[in-house]
């Protein structure tokens, strides 16, 4: 007899369900309710240490690149046919030079490092004449040997009583050679100890290329580069004294009486000084300083020539490379109050921007790399960031300018709600 076989007809999704169901029905509806309070409990837990957990710190992100060079190709300079020479300005510090040169003699230049040991030993502020020294035999037998070998001098007798002020014109306007070596003595005791602290002063001032052997520049084993000198220029112009007397076009002194400034184009395309130095077989130096009004500033130019046919052709040096960096530069605002330079982005929304409270105005040479550092404070906000908070500074450097905008929030930032901190869901 024939047999059927019995064909497994598949269960519906309903009655899979039912199935389940049926299981979990199977459970008793004590331990049911035991199991909800335990997951209720749990997520209770996790909210708990979530809400518990320290409100993470906010940091501030620039909006400003951190670094950019300024546009333009720097101008053709007319650098001297003979000799090296090196260009400057004030803020921005050597720009450029004619090319690596070998340290020369610096003749009489070397007096701008005598007056600027001297001021610092001795300081004095503008309207001071300073201590008073006397000449002594000693000074006036210098004079007279440095007059014999038709050096430049300042007539002294023994005796004469020159205030510090008067003696350091007498060192600057009228280039006494003598005057050099009477300071040194006051100063240092001998003439060795102070070229000394000429030279200490100059490694102080990283002139790695210049060594000094005497203070008024005589010897040949005086010696530097533009660079070297431009530097050099530019600290001593920074004492107020010193810049007001190589300003001067003549002085009178007690004996020498009347004398007058060996920069004889002090006045003309902006020069306010700083010293000549000529004389020695190497040729003639100039360094230089000048005022130019660039974008309506006015900006302090630097240059330094050396070894020049003559003084005139230092001179006529000095007067195209002070008309060709004007012409070169540029100043401009970089930053204005109220300027966002970042902001506050936090994980629940909360949002401030970080502005600047000051402007910053640069004097720019092209091919140049303004650097910009963004120094914000970081908030933990547990309470209200109120508007107008102090947050740190922009750091800017352009050269040798340096500048720090102080910052502050432009909007408040408030802490985060009980659900973010219940759940910690990241809106950004």
């Amino acid at each position: 007899m024939a047999t059927g076989r019995r064909v497994r007809r598949p269960r519906s999704p309903s009655s899979s369900f039912a199935g389940r169901w049926s299981v979990l029905s199977a459970v008793p509806a004590g331990r049911l309710r035991r199991i909800s309070l335990l997951l209720a409990l749990l997520l209770v837990a996790v909210a708990a240490w979530n809400y518990l957990q320290p409100i993470p710190a906010v940091a501030a992100t620039a909006s400003r690149p951190t670094q950019f060079t300024i546009g333009g190709a720097p101008p053709t300079l007319p650098w001297p046919s003979a000799g090296a020479a090196a260009v400057g300005v004030a803020g921005l510090g050597l720009i450029a030079a004619s090319g690596d040169v070998a340290p020369t003699p610096t003749a009489s230049v070397a007096k701008v490092m005598t007056a600027l040991v001297l001021l610092d030993d001795k300081p004095l502020a503008l309207g001071e004449s300073g201590p008073t020294l006397t000449i002594t035999d000693a000074d006036v037998v210098t004079y007279k040997a440095d007059a014999a070998a038709k050096q430049s001098v300042v007539r002294v007798i023994a005796g004469e009583r020159l205030s510090e002020f008067a003696a350091l014109e007498a060192l600057l306007i009228p280039s006494g050679n003598n005057i050099a070596e009477t300071l040194a003595r006051w100063d240092a005791g001998s003439v060795a100890g102070f070229v000394d602290k000429m030279n200490q002063r100059a490694a102080r001032l990283s002139l790695k290329r210049t060594t000094f052997a005497d203070p008024a520049g005589v010897s040949f084993q005086t010696v530097s580069t533009p660079g070297d000198l431009l530097a050099m220029g530019m600290a001593a112009m920074q004492q107020p004294v010193f810049a007001q007397i190589v300003k001067l076009p003549q002085t009178t002194l007690p004996v020498a009486g009347t004398v007058y400034n060996v920069n004889a184009v002090l006045g003309q395309s902006g020069i306010i000084g700083i010293k000549t130095g000529s004389g020695l077989d190497s040729g003639a130096n100039f360094l230089f300083a000048a005022t130019a009004t660039v974008d309506a500033q006015q900006v302090t130019l630097y240059g330094s020539v050396m070894g020049q046919p003559t003084l005139d052709t230092a001179f006529n040096a000095a007067r195209a490379l002070i008309g060709a960096m004007a012409a070169g530069l540029r100043v401009r605002k970089v930053v204005a109050r109220n300027d966002v330079v970042g902001a506050y982005e936090t994980g629940w929304g909360s949002h401030s921007d970080l502005v600047a409270t000051a402007d910053v105005t640069v004097v720019e040479w092209p091919g140049m790399i303004l650097r910009q550092q963004l120094d914000a404070n970081a908030f933990t906000v547990e309470r209200p960031v109120a508007s107008g908070t102090p947050a740190g500074k922009l750091h800017i450097a352009l050269g040798d300018q340096q500048f720090d905008v102080p910052l502050i929030t432009a909007g408040s930032l408030n802490p985060p709600g009980i659900t973010w901190r219940w759940l910690r869901i990241n809106f950004l």
